[in-house]
């Protein structure tokens, strides 16, 4: 991979990263309900989600998910089912006042947890599964060895993806400062959650390439 296709690489994993999807309104969700420490939990299962689909694309076994109308229907309707899943629960989560000051630990949320739902999001999306088979390889140069290649490629989009996910991890962070009553949670809980199960109605009508 020369340093000219690498930089072009870059700045499309910027723009993939920081495009608006379930993996941001994932991190947006968690910045507000646990704040930035906490939530970070959610950006390592993201990560590892990121690395499990990239993986998959490396393998070959992408290519068998877009190809085979059962393996992309299978894991379509679990991306599905888990995003509704999390909107549902971002919309009834209770709604109380946020101090600031209080005690992280006094929060729900396992770190385990907060990981399983990160990874989640992102190796449950079959569509960024196919983006990822479509964009991917369009950067690697089949006449040089290409494990190299592809971990040079897993490193700056799980980088960028760090840097992304992180801003909009603390965007939301610091909104929860600004939250002093339960009103205001209430409406915000409820607007993410709607947002997740939007991003939910919208996966199931992603179709796979003929």
């Amino acid at each position: 991979m020369t340093l000219e296709t690498w930089l072009a690489f870059l700045v499309a994993a910027f723009l993939i990263s920081f495009s608006p999807g379930p993996g941001a309104i994932s991190c947006m969700a968690a910045g507000l309900r646990f704040g930035l420490p906490r939530a970070l939990w959610n950006l390592v299962g993201l990560v590892l989600g990121i690395m499990f689909v990239l993986v998959v694309v490396a393998t070959g076994l992408g290519a068998l998910l877009a190809t085979s109308a059962g393996a992309f229907t299978l894991v379509k309707w679990l991306g599905v089912a888990y995003l509704a899943y999390l909107g549902i629960v971002t919309w009834r989560v209770p709604a109380h006042a946020v101090d600031p000051a209080a005690d992280a630990a006094s929060l729900h949320g396992s770190p385990r947890k907060l990981v399983a739902h990160g990874f989640l999001v992102n190796a449950t999306n079959p569509k960024g599964i196919v983006f990822m088979l479509a964009v991917l390889p369009q950067f690697i140069d089949l006449a040089r060895p290409q494990a190299i290649q592809y971990v040079i490629c897993a490193a700056t989009l799980v980088s960028t993806d760090l840097i992304a996910m992180t801003g909009y991890t603390a965007f939301a962070a610091k909104a929860l400062r600004l939250m002093r009553k339960p009103s205001q949670m209430k409406l915000m809980n409820r607007a993410l959650g709607g947002v997740l199960m939007a991003m939910s109605a919208l996966l199931a009508t992603f179709k796979r390439a003929a």
